[in-house]
């Protein structure tokens, strides 16, 4: 089970980007672009942990400027399906 943080610096504020993506992933026209934000943003985050994230499956912790959370292996989640 990967643990992910996703870290601010000095031009983006990691916690209000990942809420401002949450909330808009309720719109299913706008899930493709959020989810690349997450990935783009930050290299090494997968699309799968990016979906976990987003959609709420999973918990997050904001630690200071960083959000952290730990994501289902994608085996773990496949089974589930």
């Amino acid at each position: 089970m990967p643990t992910y943080r996703l870290g601010s610096n000095e031009l983006i504020n990691a916690p209000g980007v990942v809420i401002w993506a949450i909330n808009g992933y309720a719109f299913e026209r706008d899930r493709d672009v959020l989810r690349r934000v997450i990935v783009e943003g930050w290299p090494g985050v997968p699309e799968d942990a990016a979906h976990q994230l987003l959609s709420r499956a999973i918990d997050h912790e904001i630690v200071g400027d960083t959000v952290v959370f730990t994501v289902a292996d994608s085996a773990t989640t496949e089974a589930a399906s």
